[in-house]
């Protein structure tokens, strides 16, 4: 193969998804200085293209427009072009894809916005196609107006970005919006019952989108908590059904494992098949969450079925967890993991195959382009009794075709793996493992956790305590963002829980003291820090959409650590985020499930747990496996063993006493405790009491 024909400045980066431009004839630079000056000096519009590589539409329009050399000649002549991968740079990302909201039009990626040499946008759009088509102008239309616009009608482009520039200001301030004795568990209430105006009654999830479902895990986790507080079984029964119907359909990988970014129809059947971290680390959370409510050891096996595949395709050797795999391989969406009726006959032997084509649902037509993507309709027992099998051998031939697909599928050309490690992404999947490994009793996994967090701070964690974004092939580069930091403290304080080792305390408590000296806003905390890129605007956000917000993530861990530190101070700071957010937890939480669930936490009395206990003593067992296999999320928890020095390292645990020589609970609310309490049955019904003291 000759060297090719095209390279452009992307080829000095480290993302996949800018190496994927590297060779396109369009003249990309990376985002920085040097493409706004020369654009300055030139007098030329640029294209922010922003996208991550993994995005399938982003590939299309790469393929249709990016290496059509006609087309890049054009943007060449009269543009100055930027690639910008939004996982590494969030900021951009999010500052952008309000712009295009203000321009009138609705977010997605690939993200384009044509903007001045000063960075701000005056027009843009997502996926543009090479002829007209979709109701949408071509590439080539939009830049021959855009070209013409600026050359002539600067007043046009002056009140866009006027406009724009308004725009993103008065959405970057959050004052407060009510006080917290009017918001009570009113918003949650509100939640659920949009919640269940919204549910699928036959497929199951929730009908938001017009044709999509995407995976609704922080939801469900809410949902969780408001069936512990107030006994609602529709709660329970959305969230249970909901997990059943993503693992057992298309936009889970049946034989891999892993579930897609959001399935295309109302029945999880055929997904966009790009995998996320983030997607696959709330599912697991949500997954746990169930299991500790209802003790039913099948979501825990569907959480370790998932957690199988991230330690094999998503784990870096030293610990830390890759970002995504793309849903397209060898230029076809699917393509790496949909099968034949013919295929699956000639690699099975013929009972086995009897069982695994009707268990999957595979038919001679297909289900999808042609060929099958599998999906469960029935459970095997089911499948046994219409065979007339036993279950035992069903499940067996299940499990041995299934191997040998995954064998099989190995062979293929995979889809790209997108292997820089996220800071934030990664927090999210080390709490997952780490709540895994604690309700689970699953010693490996909170091993696995505290692996991820030390790639962390070796790798992403600098010696002045700063974090940084992104890790790839040796470098880590881009200052850390507030989820970045709020996401890896969260992470901290769930190890805490599962190991109780203070060091994660402290951990914690740093990076939570960087987020208050950096990134303090009034009443909240900025997406950027203080000594961070001077962007167009510096962006406040409360919005958990596809991952929980920096701001959400943060109300979470002030809220933990005043607990442990039984510090009012830190409690104060996620008041004010709530106070801050008062309007939109109140009217509209189905866009803040994780600062609702911060939310419940506090306003369930954010009970304090301390248990201390004799050196070894049999006593503790109980009460431990009660609040390790318990659903108590309107409380944190600590434990020592009486004697151990590192009891007063944590105030909550500092002067707490074994009673009669038993392990011993004392149940507070800032500090002031109930009286102690020696069985977990004691201890259970001060948990589940939401009333204060």
């Amino acid at each position: 193969m000759g060297d090719p024909k095209y390279t452009n400045q992307l080829i000095h980066e480290k993302s996949p998804y800018l190496l994927q431009h590297a060779h396109n004839p369009v003249n990309w630079y990376p985002w920085g200085d040097e493409a706004f000056a020369l654009a300055k000096k030139a007098n030329k519009p640029v294209l922010v293209s922003i996208g991550y590589a993994t995005c399938h539409w982003c590939h299309v329009m790469e393929r249709e427009s990016f290496e059509d050399p006609q087309l890049a000649e054009l943007l060449n002549a009269r543009f100055y072009a930027i690639k910008v991968d939004r996982e590494e740079r969030p900021d951009i990302d999010g500052i952008y894809m309000k712009a295009l909201q203000a321009l009138g039009h609705q977010g997605g990626w690939p993200l384009n916005l044509f903007v001045t040499p000063d960075g701000v946008p005056f027009y843009g759009g997502t996926y543009f196609p090479p002829v007209r088509k979709f109701n949408l102008p071509s590439f080539a239309d939009v830049l021959k107006f855009l070209d013409n616009t600026w050359q002539n009608d600067q007043a046009k482009v002056t009140k866009q970005t006027g406009a724009v520039i308004n725009y993103l200001k008065n959405t970057g301030n959050q004052e407060p919006g009510g006080d917290l004795d009017s918001l009570g568990f009113h918003g949650e209430d509100k939640a659920r019952k949009l919640y269940g105006d919204q549910y699928d009654t036959l497929h199951y999830g929730f009908r938001f989108q017009p044709q999509n479902k995407f995976p609704p895990s922080m939801g469900l986790s809410l949902l969780l908590r408001h069936h512990h507080r107030t006994g609602d079984a529709l709660s329970l029964e959305m969230t249970e059904n909901t997990l059943r119907a993503m693992k057992h359909g298309g936009i889970y990988d049946q034989i891999g494992g892993g579930l897609a970014r959001y399935s295309t129809d109302y029945h999880w059947l055929v997904p966009h098949f790009e995998k996320m971290l983030y997607d696959n680390s709330l599912f697991v959370t949500a997954l746990i969450e169930t299991v500790q409510v209802t003790g039913n050891r099948e979501f825990a096996d569907y959480a370790n079925d998932l957690l199988e595949y991230i330690d094999r395709d998503m784990t870096h050797p030293d610990g830390g967890f890759y970002s995504a795999e793309d849903a397209d391989s060898e230029g076809v969406e699917g393509k790496f993991y949909v099968w034949s009726q013919g295929e699956i006959e000639h690699l099975l032997d013929r009972q086995t195959a009897s069982m695994v084509i009707p268990f999957y649902n595979v038919t001679q037509p297909g289900n999808w382009e042609h060929k099958n993507i599998l999906h469960v309709t029935r459970p095997p027992e089911q499948l046994a009794k219409e065979q007339g099998l036993d279950v035992a051998v069903v499940k067996q031939a299940i499990a041995k075709g299934r191997n040998i697909l995954l064998e099989t599928r190995s062979q293929r050309i995979r889809p790209l793996l997108d292997d820089k490690v996220l800071t934030s992404w990664n927090g999210l999947m080390i709490a997952a493992m780490a709540r895994t490994g604690r309700v689970l009793a699953d010693d490996g996994r909170i091993v696995q956790a505290e692996k991820a967090l030390a790639f962390i701070w070796e790798h992403l964690h600098t010696d002045d305590g700063k974090l940084l974004r992104r890790w790839r092939d040796g470098q880590a580069r881009f200052d850390g963002y507030l989820f970045d930091y709020t996401a890896i403290a969260v992470a901290c304080l769930e190890l805490y829980e599962a190991t109780y080792n203070p060091d994660y305390i402290d951990k914690a408590a740093g990076l939570m003291q960087t987020v208050e000296d950096k990134f303090k806003a009034p009443h909240v905390y900025y997406e950027t820090a203080e000594d961070g890129e001077d962007l167009i605007v510096r962006q406040i956000s409360g919005y958990d959409g596809v991952e929980p917000s920096g701001n959400s993530n943060a109300a979470l861990a002030f809220l933990k650590l005043s607990a442990y530190r039984l510090d009012l101070d830190l409690e104060k700071r996620a008041e004010d985020i709530f106070v801050a957010f008062h309007h939109e937890l109140m009217e509209y939480g189905l866009n803040s499930p994780f600062m609702m669930q911060a939310l419940h936490l506090y306003l369930g009395g954010k009970k304090e747990v301390a248990i201390v206990a004799p050196r070894d003593h049999a006593s503790a067992d109980d009460m431990l496996k009660l609040i390790r296999t318990g659903f108590f999320p309107n409380a944190v928890f600590a434990f020592a063993w009486e004697d151990a020095p590192e009891k007063q390292r944590i105030p909550l645990l500092a002067d707490k006493k074994a009673v009669d020589g038993k392990a011993t609970a004392y149940v507070c609310e800032h500090g002031t405790c109930r009286q102690p309490v020696t069985s977990p049955g004691e201890l259970k019904a001060l948990l589940d009491d939401y009333r204060a003291l």
